[in-house]
């Protein structure tokens, strides 16, 4: 029996896709039909513009992309934290652990493709001392 390996920056990449997309429907279901703030639903769900604007760059491998993202994540984990203690239906703060879960899983992913990414400097090959010389 063969073993199938796949690279941990192509898994990461999917991790990160799926948990996005996956935070961007449950953004969008929470705030328009589940348990929205008003009856009918609320302008609170124009918070997954940002997602939706850095998801096609998250598709292509953009690594400023990732690392943009990387900081995002932590204003929806804020709001997840303080609709799970704050919220008193139970619905929707059940909503927000689930937010948590996924931002929480983004960005381990995200972290986990940054570092399978090769670091490549500007050119210095001309200037081997470690001082640049002006």
């Amino acid at each position: 029996m063969r073993c199938i390996t796949i690279s941990t920056q192509k898994l990461a990449h999917v991790v990160a896709c799926t948990s996005l997309i996956a935070l961007i429907v449950l953004c969008l279901a929470w705030e328009l039909w589940l348990a929205p703030l008003r009856p009918g639903g609320s302008w609170l769900v124009l918070k997954v513009l940002p997602l939706l604007a850095v998801l096609p760059w998250l598709l292509r491998k953009n690594i400023r992309a990732y690392q943009a993202s990387a900081l995002l994540i932590w204003a929806y984990v804020a709001e997840g934290a303080t609709r799970s203690a704050s919220d008193p239906s139970t619905l929707s703060a059940t909503l927000a652990e689930i937010e948590l879960l996924l931002c929480l899983v983004f960005f381990i992913s995200v972290c986990a493709f940054a570092r399978t990414v090769p670091y490549c400097p500007n050119d210095t090959s001309e200037n081997t001392d470690s001082n640049p010389k002006p």
